[in-house]
């Protein structure tokens, strides 16, 4: 498979963080957002899900609508919607979209969150209920007729769908970096997707995901891996503007007002939080140019690493993940717009470019 790039929606044109949001759904910066995503040749956008958000499920299917060729990735989450209910969705977005969609599944890494939306499960029972929910998506896309379930966590008769995929079937993303993540995922996804950590320990959990698909016995799942580049004409210019950057973020996050839905009280739950903050104390950049202090600013809330450097550094960074098996390539910025621009001229050509010279090479050989 090739190398592929996924970006982001974001909802209206403040910066990229939790704050972004705290105004709502902005479509004419939304629209020019996506065109410039799908004109810049990105192949994916992940359209997240939070509590306090506009409705996931209806910025993809907006996105679908005003782009010819990026493929929404939706972050869905199990304990929200019924899963015959959100088989019949995923499916007719799908169909809106000529077969463009993913679904991310998203087991939830904070129980404060969770538990927002009415969802007591412990993380544990969390991720087995994700397993038995993406069984059951693929049991009723494939079905030709009624189908029946009774599991742990969910139970019906007699379900019949006359909705199905475009392609008969949607990708499923499952991410995470706790054993059950790697466990579902192995058993479950297509995609695995990670935040950017250092490459022995992104390696790491590569390999521990590989392991559960090749016991199970299915094909590994493609690995997305996912960072906040900042990039300039040179790296000492980039590392001026990511020490900028930075500045912006710590005042943010000092806002309580403008972070009072995001926030979640003391050391984060989730285990991918938890390895950036330690990796964070472990050192500020590690590898060729990966940089922890926006983890550390931010409290690790989400994908929260930076690339710094000029496009040619950056662009051999993902070059080096791609080398360990990483063949999606989540890109980003503080900046969403703009920085996707940047990206799109500057990064993307060049990773590119040096795969195609491998390919040539590896052909000629």
């Amino acid at each position: 498979m090739p190398v592929e790039f996924i970006s982001a929606v974001h909802t209206d044109s403040g910066t990229n963080s939790p704050a972004s949001v705290r105004t709502g759904f902005d479509p004419d910066f939304v629209r020019r957002y996506a065109r410039a995503l799908d004109d810049g040749g990105f192949d994916h956008t992940l359209v997240a899900y939070h509590s306090a958000s506009p409705d996931a499920f209806q910025i993809a299917q907006f996105v679908a609508t005003h782009t010819e060729r990026i493929r929404p990735i939706l972050a869905h989450r199990p304990g929200v919607i019924f899963p015959t209910h959100a088989a019949r969705a995923l499916a007719t977005l799908d169909l809106i979209s000529k077969g463009r969609l993913s679904v991310h599944i998203i087991s939830g890494g904070s129980d404060e969150e969770q538990r927002r939306e009415g969802d007591y499960l412990g993380k544990t029972e969390r991720y087995e209920r994700s397993d038995e929910y993406i069984q059951i998506l693929r049991k009723v896309w494939q079905a030709d007729g009624p189908v029946s379930h009774e599991g742990k966590y969910f139970r019906f008769e007699g379900y019949a769908s006359d909705v199905k995929p475009y392609h008969g079937l949607i990708p499923v993303s499952v991410g995470g970096s706790s054993q059950d993540a790697y466990r579902v995922g192995g058993q479950q996804g297509d995609i695995f997707g990670l935040w950017g950590e250092p490459l022995k320990e992104t390696a790491e959990q590569i390999a521990a995901v590989n392991a559960v698909a090749d016991a199970t016995g299915r094909p590994r799942p493609r690995i997305w891996v996912s960072f906040r580049p900042i990039i300039a004409p040179t790296d000492e210019l980039a590392w001026e503007k990511a020490h900028r950057t930075l500045g912006v973020l710590k005042d943010q996050a000092a806002s309580a007002e403008s972070l009072r839905h995001y926030r979640t009280a003391g050391r984060p739950d989730n285990v991918g939080s938890q390895r950036l903050l330690d990796i964070a104390e472990r050192g500020e950049v590690h590898d060729r140019c990966l940089w922890t202090a926006p983890a550390v600013a931010t409290n690790a809330a989400g994908a929260s690493t930076a690339l710094v450097g000029s496009p040619e550094t950056v662009a051999k960074a993902l070059l080096d993940y791609v080398d360990i098996g990483c063949d999606l390539l989540s890109i980003r910025g503080y900046d969403p717009l703009n920085d996707a621009i940047d990206y799109a001229r500057h990064v993307l050509p060049l990773v590119r470019q040096e795969l195609a010279h491998r390919a040539v090479g590896a052909h000629a050989a």
